[in-house]
């Protein structure tokens, strides 16, 4: 049976004689039309949620946060997020996570598999994301942009640091002196001045007596 179908009936109509409707997935037909922009769609749900992309609709609100979403499915996995409940886990190393996709590429961590491969330099990659990033080194793209000064960056991530040189941010604070910092790995570097975590700290004191 297909379950590509919004209703019980609709399933069983479609794999009944009757056949009041037809399965749209499988016969490649894309029956529902955007009157926006003409893209035409396989099935109906699918065409409601991209015409509220197009409109900026966003009808499923969390009660949490107030974040709102287009589709309902969006809205379950933002949830976990405030109840932190993970209910995909990995068979080998029992990690959990809060959405399937997110097992999927922790679980190429044990089987090595990198399926997503630049077709300039043949480098693979567990995710897409990763690859995509990567080929911008090629490409020379660079989306993210900076508002205050124009520089531009591969990663957004790389756009929030550097921007806090603008803001004058600091959000990695010391727990022991207070002291912040722009970047985590500052942080970390600063905090064995505290916990005594430099390694060759105390051979260089003895070779300086």
């Amino acid at each position: 049976m297909c379950f590509y179908h919004d209703t019980l009936n609709e399933q069983l109509n479609v794999h009944s004689a009757e056949y009041r409707y037809s399965c749209d997935i499988h016969s490649g037909e894309h029956t529902h039309s955007c009157a926006v922009c003409i893209k035409t769609l396989y099935k109906r749900s699918i065409l409601l949620t991209h015409q509220r992309v197009l409109s900026g609709e966003r009808p499923y609100a969390c009660t949490v946060c107030n974040v709102t979403f287009t589709q309902k499915i969006q809205l379950i996995r933002h949830l976990r997020v405030h109840s932190g409940e993970r209910p995909y886990a990995c068979a080998l190393c029992n990690k959990a996570f809060s959405q399937k996709v997110n097992l999927i590429a922790h679980q190429r961590i044990h089987s090595g598999e990198r399926p997503y491969i630049c077709d300039v330099c043949n480098k693979g990659f567990r995710e897409k994301s990763s690859l995509t990033r990567h080929q911008r080194v090629h490409n020379g793209e660079r989306p993210y942009g900076c508002a205050v000064c124009n520089k531009v960056f591969i990663r957004r991530d790389h756009l929030i640091l550097h921007q806090h040189v603008h803001s004058g941010e600091r959000p990695y604070i010391c727990d022991v002196c207070k002291n912040g910092f722009i970047e985590k790995s500052s942080l970390t570097r600063h905090q064995r001045l505290h916990n005594r975590k430099r390694p060759y700290a105390y051979k260089i004191k003895h070779n300086t007596m």
